[in-house]
């Protein structure tokens, strides 16, 4: 069940805005389509980030794919338990963010909350 207490894209990636910082991830049905997390290819601090656009690289034992920014602007901190430990992601995506990203432009027009999300996975 996705949590309500973030928005949702159509590529499966969540975000949680607080305040000027958009914490982004991997949902739980992206995760699952994965298979077994092995690899997670952070961005940097301080890198720019395009909404819509790659800024992070999920590889698992299946297939490896890239994760779409819900925002523009510069990432202000990266998730390091992930750098050791990807399988977090398998084991809880809602609880594990990827990015931090301090961002200045959002399209909220764009992302789906909790109810639609499910409902766009169900028809998916």
């Amino acid at each position: 069940m996705a949590p309500n207490d973030r928005k949702y894209t159509r590529d499966h990636e969540w975000v949680m805005v607080e305040g000027s910082i958009a914490k982004m991830g991997i949902t739980v049905h992206a995760a699952e389509a994965l298979g077994d997390i092995v690899y997670v290819e952070l961005p940097a601090v301080g890198d720019e980030t395009v909404m819509g656009e790659s800024y992070c690289v999920v590889e698992s034992v299946k297939a490896s794919s890239s994760v779409y920014s819900a925002v523009t602007g510069k990432v202000v901190e990266v998730n390091e338990e992930l750098d050791g430990a990807p399988e977090k992601l398998n084991e809880d995506a809602f609880a594990n963010f990827i990015a931090a990203v301090e961002f200045t432009e959002i399209n909220e027009d764009e992302l789906m909350n909790a109810d639609e999300y499910e409902k766009f996975c169900a028809e998916e």
